[in-house]
């Protein structure tokens, strides 16, 4: 099934609002944001199917106008089941200038013989922010699936003004890679990446100050890197989806602070 989604958001007086939503099934857009003098419009991006099935097909469009805030949500953790042929998804982002942007999903759990590949595309302008990070799980670990899926494929790219500053490429197939080698998993289940962009950001005292944090945390391996304009990459292994999850949510809380 081919679904589709496009959310624009616009700002008046300096409080974002949605401007546009349009939405097929089984997505659905709510808003949930409580004080409505925020000037961060925050969605939740939910789904009437209990995950992604075979042959599914989803396209997302998000559009900030100029000085727009948006945190955008999930309402779960998004499972991908068994499948023959795979499903994709594609999400595009344009930010104008002036916008910050938050998407710090769920994490994924794909089930066995699932098969998965997501590509994602983003546009800064001028004087942009954005938080982006992901968590993948080995499946469903309880139940005896780990690394039982057949492939999880996801590309984001990064562009500022045009030009591509960033390209993660993620690809995993259990049956064919050594999951457990050194350089791979190395007895780790799970994995996270974290991406912080903004040009006025002290990308040094933000390193710092996340790489005291990450050095705190238990049962963890974690690496921190500037990034190419002003900002940060975190990788992280692990073996609890909700802990990298709730990471991931602190890291974030913690470049916020340094604004």
């Amino acid at each position: 099934m081919i679904s589709d989604l496009h959310i624009e958001v616009s700002a008046r007086e300096n409080i974002s609002y949605l401007k546009k939503a349009y939405y097929t099934p089984p997505f659905k857009v709510a808003d949930i944001r409580e004080d409505k003098r925020d000037p961060t419009l925050q969605l939740m991006l939910m789904s009437s199917s209990p995950g992604v099935l075979d042959g599914d097909e989803y396209r997302m469009k998000i559009e900030l106008e100029e000085g727009c805030s948006l945190s955008l949500e999930t309402q779960s953790y998004q499972r991908l089941f068994t499948m023959q042929t795979g499903a994709s998804q594609h999400l595009s982002l344009h930010m104008a200038d002036n916008c910050s942007f938050s998407y710090l999903p769920h994490p994924v759990v794909p089930h066995k013989n699932s098969n998965f590949s997501s590509r994602n595309k983003i546009n800064m302008e001028k004087n942009c922010s954005l938080i982006w990070g992901e968590v993948l799980s080995c499946g469903r670990k309880l139940n005896g699936e780990e690394f039982e899926y057949a492939k999880y494929h996801t590309i984001t790219e990064i562009f500022i003004h045009g030009k591509l500053i960033i390209k993660e490429n993620l690809l995993s197939r259990p049956s064919m890679d050594q999951v457990h080698a050194l350089g791979q998993m190395e007895g780790y289940t799970h994995q996270a990446s974290f991406i912080f962009l903004n040009e006025n950001a002290d990308k040094e005292t933000i390193k710092r100050m996340s790489f005291e944090y990450l050095t705190q945390q238990e049962a963890i391996t974690s690496g921190v890197s500037a990034a190419p304009q002003s900002g940060i990459i975190v990788r992280i292994l692990g073996n609890k989806a909700e802990q990298l999850h709730g990471i991931l949510k602190k890291l974030a809380e913690i470049v916020k602070e340094t604004l």
